[in-house]
């Protein structure tokens, strides 16, 4: 059967694949090379230099001077990307998906236009959109810790107001705890793309309705959380429920995961409905369909979408 995803963009601000955009602060290109071409010789290398590793896995370079362009535009992305992030310990490096097809092989490379970051003994998959901007703020996001106390109400109040975002929430004895360390491992496996939150509190647990070791998942726009059953869990009993709950009702089109969004159920049905935030018409939308994805969350053949995009991405979908 087939599924529904729909999908609502709000004109906000996504820009096309560029050096850098409004957001973060970015100097200029100083011209020098940072972006390493990887292959089987230099990776082990490059892997105990780093604490993280940023390939970009691309086609061979095309005889076509358009497409040559596009490819230097996205070289130049990475080394812009890598002279901010020059203090940060990450690598950046580009491969070949024809020049060095066993090596890519090897890594798991699959995707040509992706770009893959090696951390520890984690590869995760950058599903977004291939600006400065975007990537670095997705790097950032990775050299955090997965799992985000919460130690009094001032910030129980942020994550109260998190309801754009898939979160999930436990409530531990201490950092000690062999179930909070279960926990942390399972954030990793998820990190950056759904947030994690734990609180050691007892006050903050009883705001948040939960008993020690017991685990709440917030799927994005819902009033209540679904409760983890069979208290303690694993670190893999973790990870299999909320593989099993990730794929919201209603979702938020982001910039760091727009394409993943896509690619998710090639063979449902998008339905994209467009909306200015700021408008009082769009606004009532945007409310309806909060109400609308609420009332059948329960249905498992009906999955919507919440995106915000701009005029540039509606016109590239």
């Amino acid at each position: 059967m087939l599924s529904l995803w729909f999908f609502l963009v709000l004109c906000t601000s996504f820009v096309n694949v560029v050096p850098a955009e409004k957001g973060l602060e970015f100097p200029q290109y100083d011209g020098k090379d940072r972006v390493l071409n990887i292959n089987d010789k230099n990776y082990k290398r490059a892997v105990k230099k780093y604490s993280m590793l940023c390939l970009f896995y691309h086609e061979p370079v095309p005889d076509s001077k358009e497409l040559q362009k596009q490819h230097q535009m996205t070289e130049l992305v990475l080394e812009l990307v890598a002279q901010v992030m020059e203090e940060k310990d990450i690598g950046f490096g580009m491969v070949d998906s024809k020049k060095d097809a066993k090596f890519a092989k090897k890594l798991g490379l699959e995707e040509e236009g992706s770009v893959y970051v090696f951390k520890a003994d984690r590869v995760i998959e950058f599903d977004g959109l291939l600006s400065a901007n975007t990537l670095v703020e997705f790097l950032l996001d990775l050299l955090e810790d997965p799992v985000e106390i919460i130690e009094n109400a001032l910030e129980l109040k942020a994550f109260d107001r998190m309801e754009e975002d898939i979160r999930v929430v436990g409530y531990f004895k201490s950092e000690d705890s062999e179930h909070f360390e279960a926990f942390h491992e399972a954030a990793e496996h998820f990190q950056p793309y759904i947030k994690f939150f734990a609180t050691f509190e007892k006050s903050v647990a009883k705001e948040l309705t939960l008993k020690l070791n017991e685990v709440d998942f917030y799927e994005p726009f819902m009033d209540e959380p679904v409760t983890m059953p069979g208290k303690p869990h694993s670190e893999e009993e973790l990870v299999e429920f909320i593989t099993k709950h990730r794929r919201p009702t209603l979702r938020k089109l982001r910039a760091e995961d727009m394409f993943e969004t896509w690619e998710d159920d090639i063979e449902g049905i998008h339905i994209v409905a467009f909306a200015e935030e700021e408008d009082p018409d769009g606004y009532e939308f945007l409310e309806i369909l909060k109400e609308v994805a609420r009332d059948n969350t329960h249905l498992p053949d009906l999955t919507r979408g919440l995106d915000r995009g701009c005029p540039l991405w509606q016109s590239k979908h």
